[in-house]
């Protein structure tokens, strides 16, 4: 009797996380699919003249074409994401200072966060980059509100100051989204749509 053949199908190809932030590698391990992270090296000073949305999707794309480069066989996902106060970018308070400064600017406020998304794989010349966008409306906070919830939560690495998966639900009076993620740093709708489309089976 000959031999039967056996074909196997091809193997899937790793996934990895542009990114080192805990926020993103959280959202991302809600799709229970493996992957790895990595650092991009990228350089993140805006342009003259570059607008927050702008900025957030050249960097978005920029930090998964610079982890790409190094593993070309991999699906890589970068993504960035800016505050926009009126068309001011706001990063990250990094101090308590600068975090009731920002907060202080902000209530009453309603504000954009560009959330970008980038899907890239070296090996078959994918490359797709999306932009999710979120409004924000913050409440009217007084100033020991705002003390209470910084003291409380310590929101220091997050751009605008807060953070809505947390307490920082309690400053806000509305979010307007398509993509509930978004606001969190890695819009999973959008993700997921790229990683499908670059190959990768999901769920």
């Amino acid at each position: 009797m000959p031999e039967s053949t056996h074909f196997s199908a091809p193997a899937a190809r790793p996934l990895i996380l542009g990114s080192t932030s805990r926020y993103r590698r959280e959202l991302l391990e809600r799709l229970r699919h493996p992957f790895t992270t990595a650092s991009p090296e990228v350089d993140e000073t805006p342009r003259p003249g570059e607008t927050p949305h702008d900025l957030a999707l050249r960097l978005a794309l920029a930090k998964a074409q610079a982890v790409a480069a190094l593993h070309p066989e991999a699906i890589v996902i970068g993504s960035d994401q800016v505050a926009d106060l009126h068309g001011e970018p706001l990063g990250k308070p990094g101090t308590h200072e600068r975090a009731v400064a920002q907060l202080q600017r902000m209530r009453g406020q309603t504000m954009r966060f560009h959330t970008a998304v980038a899907v890239v794989c070296q090996a078959t010349g994918f490359a797709q980059c999306e932009m999710a966008e979120v409004g924000v409306r913050f409440r009217a906070l007084t100033d020991a509100e705002i003390e209470r919830y910084l003291r409380a939560e310590q929101p220091y690495d997050c751009a605008g100051s807060a953070k809505s998966e947390g307490l920082g639900i309690a400053l806000l009076d509305a979010i307007d989204s398509d993509d509930p993620t978004a606001l969190i740093g890695l819009p999973l709708i959008r993700t997921c749509r790229m990683v499908r489309a670059a190959g990768l089976v999901l769920p």
